[in-house]
């Protein structure tokens, strides 16, 4: 049960990770935050492939789901864009 702790952890920091750094600017967020973003990523991605192929998606749905989020986060919450001048103002 710990080694599955462990692993989310990892995985989350992994997928979170490589979502932030796939679209440029700047992301304010502790380390808990960008593990939230990976495991929240997986599940999205989990969902859309699921239903997109019937299976598993694996390493790439999961950051796919994750950049989703991380758009969406920044577009609704920060209220900036990932482009233009907006995308360098933070809040």
């Amino acid at each position: 049960m710990l080694f599955f702790i462990i692993g989310l952890i990892v995985w989350g920091f992994i997928v979170g990770g490589l979502a932030r750094l796939a679209l440029p600017g700047p992301d304010p967020m502790p380390w808990y935050a960008t593990i939230g973003l990976g495991l929240g990523g997986s599940l999205v991605g989990g969902i859309v492939a699921r239903i997109l192929l019937g299976t598993a998606g694996g390493l790439i749905f999961a950051l796919l789901g994750a950049i989703l989020l991380l758009y969406l986060y920044r577009r609704f919450v920060q209220g900036r864009g990932i482009t233009g001048p907006s995308a360098r103002r933070l809040p």
